[in-house]
Order: C-alpha cells, then sequence, then structure tokens
C-alpha cells in the first residue's frame, strides 16, 4: 500500500475526440497494467468497456482505474467529452487532486475543453496540459498554447519543445533537464535521452528563457537567481513548477501524439513531479450536520476520522458498487460507517481497487484513495459516508436539470416489472436521468440531458436489463381556458328505487389573467334553507367538471361562480346539486368561447457572440419571443419564450448552429393560448 504522497488521484479530460482515452490506454500500457494496447477506433479499448462506448468510440461514463508508475499507485479516471454526459466531468473533478487536459494539436480549444475546463477552475483543480495528435497534417504547438492562453485565460508554459512537425514529430527537448528526448513510436520503447540536435539549440534556450521568465513572476527565489544570471539546478526548477502548478497559478504544456506511443513517459513523469499527492491539497471543508454553522475539516490523514465522499454508482452484474474518494481516515470491510444524508448506519462489505470493469479486493483503504465499496445500499452520488464517532457533511455534487424528456413503455405487464426496476438502478447511476409519471397521460416520462443521452438510456436498458421497451416522442399536455363570460343552468332528476335525486343549478363563468389559476366562490344568498352541505357538494361538482374541458383537458385561468341551487323536499339534495352544478359549468363553458392553452418555456441560451444572429434567427422561426440579449462574462445570453411543441430536437439544432459551443436551458413558464402553427 502507498504512503500517501507516493498516490495520485488523476483525471484524463478534453472535448470529444481529442484523444483522452487513447492517452489513458498508453499510461495503462506503460505501467504494464495492461499488455495489449486498445484503439479507439477498432472498439477495443479498456477504459472504454461498454458495448454503447464501443460502438460510437465515444466515452460515456467515467471509468477508474489504478496503475503504479515509478513507485507511485496512481488513481485514474477517463471522462466523457461529450455535452451530455457533463454530470460525469463534473462528480469526476470534484474528487480528483489533478488533472491532464488533453488538447487536439490541429484543433486547438474546442467548445468541450471550454466546458471542462470551467469546471476545474470551479473545483481548483491542478492541471497539465498535453497537446497530442502533433504528428497531424496542421499540428502546431505554438498556436494551441496561444489558444490556450487567449480562450481559457491560462497561463500555459510550455516546459517541452517539441522536436520536428506534422510527419518528422520525433521527439521533445525538455526545458528542465535541457535533454532531448527521441520517440522511437514503438509502444514498448523508452524514450531515448540525448544531447539537443545543434541546429535546436538556439530555440530551445529561448524557450528555457521564456519558461523561467514565467516561473520568475511567481516565485521569488526563482526571480532572484534569474535576475542574477545564476544557474538554477534541475531539483530547484521543478520544485517551483509543482508549487506553483499546485495553487492553479499555472499550467505546463507538454506535447506528444499519444497514438504514435510518443509523449506518454515523460507525460507520466510529470503527474509524478507536478501534480498533487492527496497531502498537497487543502483540507477538506464540511459542516456538523447536528449544527451546520459550524464548519469542520478533515486532513488528508490516516489517524483523522474517516470522512469520503460517494461520486459515482455503478451496477456489476445487478450488485450495487459505490465509488468513494476517502478524504481522511481509514476504512476496513467490515467497518460501519454513518450516511449523513440518510442518518443511518451502513456496513462496508468489501473493498476494490477497480481496473474499468476488473477488480481487485483490497483489506484496507486509506486518506488520499479512490476506492469501490460493495454493500452500501443506500448511498447515491454526492453522499457523505463517515466515522460514525465523527459526522461532517461535505459539499454536495450540484447535479444538472434535465432539459429534454420522452415517454417511455413496457411491452407487457411482465416487462413493466422489469422496466420498472431498470429504471430504478439507472436512476441511481445516473442523477441527471430522472423518471416520472405523468399524472394527466399516465404515461411515465424519463427526461436527461440531450437527445443522445436519452438514446443511450433506453439502449442500455435493452441490453443491460433486457427490457424491451418502446419510447415514443414527448408528449405536450395542454390545458383549457375560456376568453369570454359565460352562463350555464342545469335540472338533474332521477327516480332511484329507495330515493329520488333532484338538484338545480346556475352558475357564471368568466376568464381570468394567464397564470392566476381557478378560482370557486359562490353568491348565494345566506338563507337558511340550504344546508352547508348542499351548497359544499354544489362547489365540488364544479370542481369535477373543471378538471376536464370540452377537449378533455383541465381548465386553467377560469372564475366560476356558483349563483344559484335549488332542491325539492323528500329528494336527495347532495348527489343532485353535484350533479347540476357540473353540468350547469359544462354548458357555462361551451358558451364562453372555450380555447386550448399550451406549456410555453423560458429558454436561455449561452452562445458566442459570432453565432448569436443565428441562434435568434432560429428561435424567431420557432415562433419565440425573445425577451432580452445579455452578457454574460465572454458570451451572450439570449432568453425567449417559446412553445413546447415547438422545442423538439432543439439541443441537437443549437449545436449544429453553434459549431457545439452554445448552451441551453429550458423551464416551464407558463400556459398560453395556442399560436397557430
Amino acid at each position: 500500500m502507498a504512503k500517501i504522497d507516493l498516490v495520485r488521484n488523476l483525471g484524463v479530460v478534453a472535448h470529444i475526440d481529442a484523444g483522452k482515452t487513447t492517452v489513458s490506454e498508453r499510461f495503462l500500457f506503460h505501467s504494464g497494467k495492461i499488455h495489449k494496447v486498445g484503439e479507439v477506433h477498432d472498439g477495443e479499448t479498456e477504459m472504454d468497456w461498454m458495448d454503447q462506448e464501443r460502438e460510437r468510440g465515444i466515452t460515456i461514463t467515467a471509468a477508474a482505474t489504478t496503475f503504479e508508475w515509478k513507485k507511485h499507485e496512481i488513481h485514474l479516471i477517463d471522462t466523457p467529452g461529450h455535452v451530455d454526459f457533463t454530470i460525469e466531468v463534473e462528480r469526476s473533478l470534484r474528487v480528483l487532486d489533478g488533472a491532464v487536459v488533453v488538447f487536439c494539436g490541429v484543433a486547438g480549444v474546442q467548445p468541450q475543453s471550454e466546458t471542462v475546463w470551467h469546471q476545474a477552475d470551479k473545483f481548483k483543480v491542478p492541471r497539465l496540459a498535453f497537446v497530442n495528435k502533433l504528428d497531424r497534417v496542421g499540428a502546431s504547438f505554438p498556436a494551441v498554447v496561444a489558444d490556450i492562453r487567449e480562450r481559457l485565460g491560462a497561463n500555459a508554459v510550455p516546459v517541452q519543445l517539441p522536436i520536428g512537425v506534422e510527419d518528422a514529430f520525433s521527439g521533445a527537448i525538455d526545458l528542465v533537464t535541457m535533454k532531448a528526448l527521441m520517440f522511437s513510436g514503438e509502444v514498448v520503447d523508452a524514450p531515448e535521452v540525448t544531447e539537443i540536435p545543434s541546429d535546436l539549440v538556439a530555440a530551445a534556450a529561448d524557450a528555457r528563457d521564456q519558461m523561467l521568465q514565467s516561473l520568475a513572476d511567481l516565485d521569488d527565489a526563482i526571480a532572484e537567481k534569474y535576475l542574477e544570471g545564476q544557474d538554477i539546478s534541475e531539483a530547484e526548477l521543478k520544485a517551483a513548477i509543482r508549487k506553483a502548478t499546485i495553487a492553479v497559478k499555472m499550467v505546463p504544456v507538454l506535447s506528444g501524439t499519444a497514438l504514435r506511443n510518443k509523449g506518454i513517459h515523460p507525460l507520466l513523469d510529470a503527474v509524478i513531479d507536478y501534480l498533487p499527492s492527496p497531502a498537497d491539497v487543502p483540507p477538506v471543508s464540511g459542516v456538523d450536520p447536528r449544527n451546520t454553522s459550524e464548519k469542520l475539516f478533515r486532513a488528508p490523514k490516516n489517524n483523522e476520522p474517516f470522512a469520503a465522499l460517494a461520486f459515482k454508482i455503478a451496477m456489476d452484474e445487478g450488485r450495487k458498487v459505490v465509488f468513494l474518494r476517502l478524504f481522511s481516515g481509514t476504512i476496513e470491510p467490515g467497518h460501519e460507517i454513518l450516511n449523513v444524508r440518510t442518518g443511518k448506519k451502513e456496513k462496508i462489505a468489501r473493498l476494490f481497487h477497480v481496473h474499468a470493469n476488473k477488480r481487485e479486493r483490497l483489506d484496507k483503504a486509506i486518506a488520499g484513495e479512490i476506492v469501490a465499496a460493495a454493500g452500501l445500499k443506500d448511498a447515491t452520488t454526492g453522499d457523505t459516508v463517515c466515522d460514525p464517532k465523527a459526522p461532517i457533511l461535505l459539499e454536495r455534487i450540484d447535479t444538472y436539470e434535465p432539459v429534454i424528456s420522452q415517454a417511455i413503455e413496457a411491452e407487457n405487464a411482465a416487462a413493466k416489472e422489469r422496466l420498472d426496476f431498470a429504471l430504478g438502478k439507472m436512476t441511481e447511476e445516473d442523477p441527471t436521468f430522472r423518471v416520472k409519471d405523468d399524472p394527466d397521460t399516465g404515461q411515465t416520462i424519463i427526461s436527461g440531458m440531450g437527445e443522445l443521452h436519452l438514446e443511450i438510456m433506453v439502449d442500455r436498458m435493452k441490453r443491460e436489463y433486457g427490457v424491451q421497451a418502446r419510447a415514443g416522442k414527448p408528449q405536450v399536455v395542454y390545458r383549457e381556458t375560456v376568453l369570454a363570460e359565460g352562463d350555464g343552468h342545469a335540472v338533474f332528476e332521477r327516480d332511484l328505487k329507495e330515493q329520488a335525486i333532484y338538484g338545480e343549478a346556475r352558475c357564471h363563468v368568466r376568464s381570468r389573467q394567464r397564470g392566476s389559476g381557478m378560482e370557486f366562490k359562490n353568491t348565494l344568498p345566506g338563507m337558511p334553507l340550504l344546508p352547508d352541505v348542499v351548497v359544499q357538494a354544489a362547489m365540488q361538482g364544479l370542481k369535477d367538471a373543471a378538471s376536464s374541458g370540452p377537449d378533455g383537458y383541465p381548465l386553467e385561468d377560469v372564475e366560476v361562480t356558483l349563483t344559484a341551487v335549488a332542491m325539492r323536499d323528500g329528494a336527495n339534495a347532495e348527489i343532485g346539486a353535484r350533479a347540476a352544478a357540473a353540468e350547469a359549468f359544462r354548458r357555462a363553458v361551451a358558451t364562453a368561447h372555450p380555447s386550448r392553452l399550451e406549456p410555453i418555456m423560458a429558454v436561455e441560451v449561452t452562445v458566442d457572440d459570432e453565432f448569436l444572429g443565428a441562434v435568434i434567427g432560429d428561435l424567431n422561426q420557432r415562433r419565440g419571443q425573445v425577451q432580452d440579449v445579455g452578457t454574460r462574462g465572454a458570451k451572450r445570453v439570449v432568453q425567449a419564450h417559446v412553445a413546447l411543441r415547438n422545442m423538439f430536437g432543439y439541443s441537437t439544432r443549437v449545436r449544429s448552429l453553434s459549431e457545439g459551443r452554445a448552451t441551453f436551458s429550458m423551464l416551464f413558464h407558463s400556459y398560453d393560448t395556442l399560436q397557430s402553427a
């Protein structure tokens, strides 16, 4: 078991297709964890082990694994790059100490790399940048470094200088040791350390000088030596880079091409040299669950009370596995822990180190590690688990509100049980996936972060749980209202064997302002002739009838007044008054211009200036009303009201309009009269 300062908790993050999974695969190969290199494009990678990932060549779930490099234990999480799976990245960054951000040497900073970068800023995660695919035509290391500085506002400092470009890319000059690292391109070969080629000596000296200037701005000791022209040792340089990186004041930039096996060894060395161990990270803060105004801290030490965050739930052969990041203390199988959210104690049955979808049993987990635990039935994403004797509540992981829904139904009653079971398991795994039953249509509605997200969820139900389910298009639930005033009168008379039933009622309906809801009142004179129960029965009749208008949808924004009720001696007036009032109401509505209402959504689109016109034009085509166009940071924010039925397919459309850079949120705003299509 590694000492805490020999542990690294690392995430590999990037835009889709920048090469994150290939980088992760090379890490595992070089560390001896796997003995064959799988390629994403062949669908044979270790980390992308779900069928859906292999078919689409993308990463969907954050896979966790553990490997060793130069006596260090590295816990690695390969995260998705697709915007629909943002939560996977967010919750991984919450528990990691450092990240390697992979950029494509040709495309540079891409939209999703921006999103990921800002998520890492939010959690103050120290980062290394790895410029990948430098063997491609059009690749440029300096252009990507400039891009990182401009678009991400980061202090990107190259600590390497690539040797050769495109096809001729063959190595890198290490600006710390001032040696050349030559890559053969063979996966089994370590880089060859040689002297810097004579034609690059001047360029290397310039690049080193720029690196030293950047460091001098951040480190007084380096500044002093630099200004006096003294030699700075390799150890001093590494310590200064490490300190500045951990303080999130600089981002060391390295170069390579993972697919051609170039640049991975130095990148692994840089992870150990520059990224923090759990001991370098400030103590995690939380509150005392019994008194939330009292702040508590847990240092990453084994002798502190146990505290961990459950950051991911996965199902393994139908059993629930909870991924835990231990912030302090130690834990063993059989130990009892407290789940702060539920207030209940649970026993840990088994602990593992996980390697993608294989596992290795552990007798003990220590502070700073990432492990998987079995036996925790009630834990969900974001839960704090801790020592029952020293409760602490760590900050939860934010979840996102889903923006798209669709109906799903099982093929028969037997499949319905399996469907409900599968949906229950999948909502536990993914906090952005929601399930609810629509009371108006009786359908089961699933909601998620985008069309791809829901498509993959339905696909997983079929493969993992054997559920044959049909997913429909999302259904809009309308409402009805009246646009004018109207009166209605009805008499209800029946003779049953035991008794006669009689009731007579009049009512008046008129429209109310949009969004003001229903109002029921009566203007009956306070006569002792009418028992209270009869008046109540008539009012109930009005309310019953209001739940379904002429087209069968519930009514909205109508004022209903009961103006008269009559009864007859010897007849049951309660049933009579209720039935008569309901019929009077229906007649009144029929004369008061009934009209259908539809749900209007408040839509907010965050977009770059260059795509603003296209986004507004598209919202106008959807008959949306733009309410406001503002600015947030460097982005523009468009707020509009759009009918829900015109918003289907919007997530795909807005991405194609903005090269994937726009994000949007959609919330219910109000019901309004149906716009003609």
